[in-house]
């Protein structure tokens, strides 16, 4: 078996036991990303001299005895709007191409407490926004690997990287990661800190991480969460423990409910027949709702806050002049500039009435199924794709995962997205678990 195709789980086993080393994985990384980038374009940022230094003294460490990480050697590419003290953040944007920070961003500083290797910054979409980058899905060049999280979900899927960080501010990683065939999770608003990562809607952005399993999703989750109080949307209180979840069996099988959501007529034909055969699978563990008025209002809430807080963070940066951006980025700032306060507020109001709408929800329910994506990746000219399948969920500040179950007409993946309760991120891994197991054809075999 080639290193670059470890999941980060065996990866960092197989370094802890002395049987691989974290230079050889690297090095394999590199190679793998040698061979196929330049097709691709994840990477915005490489130096494969530093990836190797930081692998090698991860290496030493574990000669001398030293204590190892959680994901100590393990190769992590990371979101360019994420600070590193070490490498330059561009923020998607030309004129921040050289832009140096002198701190890591709070998640950076987990990453190398966990002993992992910052292998380098994958490709954003300028200010992690509405336009395209250059980065191509990896599944096929002629397709887009989704939106703003585009390096790091097709570098994740290329094998470049048994992880990866991106972030959500309406579905920049549970629809690169349904494009791209990979996992996906945004956990609850305030597990992951956003210190030191682009502001871009402070009530909305939420981090994400990228893996090609779920078990990895909950190693890299694991290692991510905690309280910063530099982040008002952090909080000081014990944080889900997902990898407990995911290995914990479930005391009773678990209750899924199912609405017919407002874009529902949208979805394409094959991710509407995967959907109505995974519901079928599941009988009686599934509920179809009738679905509240007041998800059409929520993602037309999202809209408000988003334009009119980024257009406030960012209007007067110089890569958002008018010769920098295209009319898609020009025609949002100048929405964004038109949202009156009172219109924004009464946005905000909202907020706290979808958390309180889903507090007392999962009572009944452990989670909802509902589709990440519309369809499969679109064609690379025709943009990232629509976010609207994650909005409603990012609005609340719900934990979501996708999981990549099922096969678009031309053959590409497409993720089942399950949706759980807040602060309750490691009853959604443990009810993936379940599902998991439930709809592998194999456990049927080991049961009989």
């Amino acid at each position: 078996m080639m290193p670059w195709t470890l999941t980060a789980r065996e990866a960092a086993a197989s370094i802890r036991t002395g049987t691989l080393t974290s230079v050889e994985l690297v090095k394999a990384c590199l190679e793998r990303i040698e061979h196929t980038d330049s097709e691709i374009g994840a990477w915005a940022y490489l130096d494969a001299d530093r990836a190797i230094a930081q692998a090698e003294a991860m290496d030493d460490l574990r000669r001398r005895g030293r204590p190892v990480g959680a994901l100590h050697g393990v190769p992590v590419g990371i979101k360019d709007i994420f600070d590193t003290k070490d490498m330059p953040t561009g923020l998607g944007a030309r004129v921040h191409k050289d832009r140096q920070t002198d701190n890591d961003a709070a998640l950076i500083e987990k990453l190398r407490g966990a002993g992992a290797v910052i292998l380098g910054k994958t490709v954003t979409t300028p200010f992690a926004f509405a336009s395209p980058a250059h980065t191509r899905n990896p599944h096929d060049r002629a397709r887009s690997p989704g939106g703003s999280s585009s390096g790091s979900a097709a570098a994740v899927a290329a094998g470049h990287v048994p992880l990866a960080l991106g972030t959500q501010t309406g579905g920049s990683t549970i629809r690169p990661a349904s494009f791209c065939g990979i996992h996906g999770f945004k956990p609850t608003r305030g597990i992951f800190s956003r210190r030191g990562c682009l502001e871009t809607s402070p009530t909305l952005d939420q981090p994400g991480i990228f893996a090609r399993t779920t078990d990895d999703l909950a190693l890299l989750g694991d290692v991510l969460s905690g309280y910063d109080a530099a982040d008002p949307a952090s909080y000081n209180r014990p944080m889900p423990e997902l990898e407990v979840g995911y290995a914990a069996s479930a005391p009773v099988d678990p209750l899924f409910a199912w609405f017919d959501l407002p874009y529902g007529d949208r979805l394409s034909p094959a991710m509407r027949e995967g959907l109505t055969e995974l519901l079928k699978a599941l009988g009686d563990r599934v509920e179809r709702l009738a679905t509240p008025a007041s998800f059409a209002d929520v993602i037309d809430q999202h809209a408000i806050i988003h334009r009119y807080e980024f257009h406030r963070a960012l209007s007067h940066d110089p890569g958002l002049v008018p010769a920098e951006v295209d009319a898609t980025m020009t025609a949002l700032l100048a929405h964004g500039a038109r949202i009156t306060e009172t219109e924004y507020n009464a946005a905000k109001a909202y907020v706290m009435g979808a958390e309180e709408f889903f507090a007392s929800f999962f009572n009944d329910y452990d989670a909802i199924i509902a589709p990440a994506a519309l369809g499969e990746a679109p064609p690379i000219e025709e943009g990232t794709g629509d976010a609207i399948c994650s909005l409603i969920w990012t609005f609340a500040g719900l934990p979501c995962l996708s999981l990549p179950w099922l096969e678009g007409e031309g053959g590409l993946p497409m993720g089942v997205q399950l949706i759980g309760s807040a602060e309750e991120d490691d009853r959604l891994f443990r009810t993936a678990a379940w599902l998991e197991r439930r709809m592998d054809p194999n456990e049927e075999e080991d049961d009989a």
